[in-house]
């Protein structure tokens, strides 16, 4: 476990490098952890992926299965992962500033 400087916050990552304190997220923190993910600018698109998951983790304290993802934002799978090139447990959650899922994401 490491340690990481996000716009201007210092967070603990995980061994997989998932951000230890979700609720320091803000978008700032998004747009950082976007770009380490490969992504060098959030669309309205992943906005609308990421606010889905980063709701769904604070009322459910969990990630959401990805069929549940894909049904509820719109976006097939595919397009999830055209999206964020590392996948939606590794990149969307991570940018999400969500734990490590330890389900299917």
């Amino acid at each position: 476990m490491g340690s990481i400087m996000i716009a201007g916050k210092q967070f603990d990552l995980d061994e997989d490098g998932f951000i230890q304190e979700p609720e320091l997220w803000d978008d700032a923190v998004a747009a950082e952890l976007a770009k380490i993910e490969g992504v060098e600018q959030l669309t309205e698109e992943h906005w609308k992926v990421v606010r889905y998951l980063r709701n769904y983790y604070l009322d459910n304290r969990i990630a959401p299965m990805v069929r549940k993802l894909c049904k509820e934002t719109g976006c097939p799978l595919k397009r999830i992962f055209e999206l964020f090139p590392s996948g939606p447990a590794k990149g969307a959650c991570k940018i999400a500033g969500l734990p490590k899922p330890t389900g299917c994401v």
